[in-house]
């Protein structure tokens, strides 16, 4: 099915698709970043660099909380335009 003949829930849930693989790496991420800066607080703060790693953790820590918000409300309108059951079968015949 090419992009022009996809419905507006298909388009949702390939969108859902992408931003809950998004959330899983985004979570990794935020994840490997916090366990370098516990081994590495004392040292990033001698070279100033502390701060710098901190806003990239909020920001990480931000974009993530943003992709599960934006998850919810996806989930939420591809229920709504979920197809009945019966307009599904009478497309299949």
């Amino acid at each position: 099915m090419s992009a022009d003949t996809k419905t507006p829930f298909e388009h949702v849930n390939a969108t859902l698709s992408q931003l809950k693989e998004m959330r899983h790496y985004s979570r990794n991420n935020v994840e490997l970043l916090s366990t370098q800066w516990l081994l590495f607080d004392g040292e990033l703060k001698k070279l100033k660099h502390a701060r710098k790693i901190e806003e990239l953790m909020v920001r990480q820590g931000e974009l993530h909380d943003a992709l599960e918000a934006e998850i919810a409300d996806l989930e939420e309108l591809a229920e709504s335009l979920q197809p009945a059951p019966e307009e599904t079968a009478d497309t299949l015949h």
